[in-house]
């Protein structure tokens, strides 16, 4: 049992891995405008913004924003044009232990420049439909369909592909006319959370208010508190892909059945570690990190050095034990995977999700804050501030 597990975990890995990258393949058209087009290193400063903006853990909106600041800084020469489509139509960057379907940007504002509307984006061939849609994809690049009063989401609703979860432009999951009734469940159990990643944090983080008011009864604190456990565990599976409306009623079970003795059972990773955000309440796909929280913070002046020398480190004091800040993002992703199996009882999937969104930050390439927020993100953790050394 134990090889079958590995060899699938390795091959979930090997497939996840073979994905990554989607989010650099706009940038090189973008790089090429600076200096022929806008002040110099406009382009530059754009195609730098791009790769974030296509992970799983951003708002699908963003870059139809990055697309309309293009045509807006660098002029509409055919060539910008072009290469701000090719942005338009991009794939968002998928990773399968945390969703299983793409986001999609649902503000019919978006974009704004008129020559960018009617083009929908390619979807990892992994999801259901894919092959329909990314023809449809191809063709609009091309011949962009009719998107009058249409957002990316419904004019892809309207071409006869409907496997993704919508996003309106403040980032709330919503549901479409068109849409299945099991997306329309989840996005209204999510209850605005944010896209991607942030899907799982919304929906831990709201859980956590109600845990709190729970607590309100001192009589049943005890109760409460394994209570508690549960439903975060409950949301946990809600943030997975945000596409199983029943877990939303697992939850209210949860909230609703204090002296439920399953409940305390289940209270799982609830109480570890008091100060991990409320026993990883956030994280998406019910990935149990154990006695952690793999989030990373970027921090200036630590350890003697200059105070405007920003070094990155884990928040965790149990994984940062031992470990000095480093410049390289990638040593300290590396110390939180090895971290999680070694001291943090981490479950097996949450290694796997922690080793795929470690190369995916390899991918990026970034050592700036918004890699530690990429990071946070991918692992369920969006919000987490990454400007503090501890958690």
């Amino acid at each position: 049992m134990a090889i079958s597990k590995t060899f699938i975990l390795a091959a979930l890995l090997a497939y996840a891995e073979a994905r990554f990258g989607q989010e650099q393949e706009p940038v090189a058209a973008v790089q090429a405008l600076d200096g022929s087009f806008g002040d110099p290193g406009v382009a530059a400063t754009i195609a730098g913004s791009i790769p974030s903006a296509l992970l799983a853990a951003a708002s699908p909106c963003d870059k139809l924003t990055i697309a309309d600041q293009m045509i807006a800084e660098l002029g509409d020469d055919q060539e910008v044009i072009d290469a701000a489509i090719g942005l338009v139509a991009a794939e968002t960057n998928f990773n399968p232990s945390a969703v299983d379907r793409p986001f999609v940007c649902a503000d019919p504002a978006l974009p704004a420049t008129a020559a960018l509307r009617g083009i929908i984006p390619l979807v990892d061939p992994a999801v259901d439909g894919a092959d329909t849609e990314n023809a449809n994809s191809a063709t609009s690049v091309t011949t962009p369909f009719d998107a009058e009063g249409l957002s990316q989401a419904e004019v892809m609703i309207a071409q006869g592909f409907t496997t993704f979860q919508a996003v309106d432009g403040s980032g709330a999951n919503v549901q479409l006319d068109g849409q299945d009734a099991a997306a329309g469940g989840d996005a209204a159990a999510d209850d605005g959370a944010d896209a991607g990643a942030d899907a799982g944090a919304g929906a831990g983080n709201g859980n956590q208010n109600h845990n709190q008011n729970d607590n309100q009864d001192e009589d049943c604190e005890e109760d409460d508190a394994a209570n508690n456990g549960n439903n975060q565990n409950g949301n946990q599976n809600n943030g997975n892909g945000n596409q199983n409306g029943g877990n939303n009623n697992d939850n209210q079970n949860g909230n609703d059945n204090a002296d439920d003795a399953d409940n305390a059972d289940d209270a799982g990773n609830g109480n570890n570690a008091g100060g991990n955000a409320g026993g990883n309440a956030g994280n998406t796909g019910a990935l149990d990190f154990g006695i952690c929280q793999p989030t990373m913070a970027l921090i200036g002046g630590l350890n003697g050095r200059p105070a405007d020398e920003l070094t990155f480190i884990p928040q965790d004091p149990t994984i940062a034990e031992g470990q000095q800040e480093a410049l390289n993002p990638n040593i300290i992703t590396n110390r939180i995977c090895d971290q999680l199996t070694n001291v943090c009882n981490a479950s097996d999937e949450a290694v796997a999700a922690c080793e795929d969104a470690q190369a995916e930050i390899e991918a990026l390439g970034t050592r700036d804050q918004s890699t530690a927020d990429t990071w946070n993100a991918l692992l369920g953790f969006a919000g987490v501030d990454s400007s503090q050394q501890q958690v």
